[in-house]
């Protein structure tokens, strides 16, 4: 999983596991994002996450998704997060 929020709004909540590579930074950062897996984008809402996943398909990527509603609806179904840094 991919979290592209700004690291302001990653060391408030986090999603365990998650590598934060800002949108802001996404560009210059692509080659961080491992090769060849299946990759969940997330952000707080599912925007910035899905202007995230359109870029990477649009660079040839394979078996990226979205996770709609972000880490918003995440935290609220009850699944797990981290607080604080």
């Amino acid at each position: 999983m991919i979290d592209v929020r700004e690291e302001s709004e990653w060391n408030e909540v986090r999603i365990p596991g998650a590598l934060l590579i800002p949108l802001s930074q996404f560009v210059a950062r692509q080659d961080e994002i491992p090769a060849g897996r299946a990759l969940i984008m997330q952000c707080r809402s599912g925007g910035r996450s899905g202007q995230a996943a359109l870029a990477l398909r649009t660079a040839g990527r394979t078996n990226v998704a979205n996770l709609a509603g972000g880490i918003s609806d995440w935290e609220a179904a009850g699944l797990p997060v981290t607080y604080g840094e």
